[in-house]
């Protein structure tokens, strides 16, 4: 990974746990997810305009995965807006946060990327994912099923697999659209205008998603109004926070070392949980920080 790559990161890492922090303390519904995504398109709206010429780059191939990566986006939004309605954020976040990193890393060995991806890092996903198991117990002993099969446990870890499918779905499709890039423009304002399309498309099947429930339809109007406020800056900072880590995977050789080195939120996400929202703050959730932490040096020097 490059100084470059690392910087963008770890901006990135500290604005994704502020507006999960955010979220949580306001018991997020899918209509503020809705709003987000609607301000996410206005922020990025004037990309496409100013850089018209990257949309003849997408072939048909780059908007299926446009498409799919919206999906995902989706159902991550979704997913976490339950796990945060049904438990605490310092254990919700991490497991969201961590699970995806072995997942990519397993996809990425499939396709035949096994020689971009160190023993080291694999030592160093491998302490990621394992410190995560430590987050809900209250003693170093509490090692039960029950810890882990709840709801908000359930829900976060659909959020993770969500996350492994936009991960994946915007490399692929990043990488189309630098192999044939318009000769007059940057890495950072072709990926601009890809994260357009993308929160456009977001917006598309989260709106798809609201309207198809009744009841949904019936309190649009008072749910956007009560929404609104904190939904707007969690937009502004949901597409700042993504386009930053968009732009850094042109910095690195494999999409496995961006997603876990953005894991670096984790501690930030606990504290924000602990500290702020005065939620429990046991031993072993701290420890099993440490370790995730400790796997994330692994990754981001492998």
């Amino acid at each position: 990974m490059t100084i470059t790559a690392i910087f963008l990161l770890l901006i990135s890492a500290f604005l994704h746990a502020g507006w999960n922090f955010i979220g949580k303390r306001n018991a997020p519904e899918v209509s503020a997810f809705l709003v987000a995504s609607a301000v996410g398109v206005l922020c990025l709206a004037p990309f496409p305009v100013f850089y018209s010429e990257v949309i003849s780059s997408f072939s048909i191939k780059s908007w299926g995965f446009v498409i799919g990566a919206g999906l995902c986006q989706a159902i991550y939004y979704i997913s976490l807006a339950g796990a945060y309605r049904s438990g605490d954020m310092s254990i919700a976040y991490p497991i969201a946060r961590s699970s995806p990193v072995i997942v990519v890393t397993v996809v990425s060995l499939l396709i035949g990327r096994g020689d971009q991806v160190s023993l080291q890092c694999i030592a160093g996903i491998a302490l990621v994912v394992g410190g995560g198991f430590f987050l809900p117990m209250r003693r170093f002993n509490d090692f039960r099923l029950k810890n882990y099969l709840n709801l908000s446990c359930l829900l976060a870890l659909a959020a993770a697999f969500a996350t492994t499918g936009y991960s994946l779905f915007d490399d692929e499709a990043l990488r189309l659209l630098r192999q044939t890039p318009p000769p007059s423009l940057a890495v950072w304002q072709i990926t601009a205008v890809y994260s357009f399309f993308e929160a456009l498309t977001t917006l598309m099947w989260l709106g798809f998603i609201f309207f198809c429930h009744k009841r949904q339809r019936t309190l649009f109007p008072s749910q956007i109004y009560k929404h609104f406020g904190y939904g707007t800056v969690m937009g502004m900072a949901i597409y700042l926070t993504y386009t930053l880590v968009l732009i850094s995977m042109g910095f690195v050789q494999n999409v496995s070392y961006v997603v876990a080195f953005r894991q670096i939120s984790i501690p930030m996400g606990v504290l924000m949980g602990v500290l702020l929202l005065k939620e429990s703050g046991h031993r072993p959730k701290f420890v099993g920080v440490i370790i995730m932490f400790t796997g994330l040096v692994l990754v981001g020097t492998g």
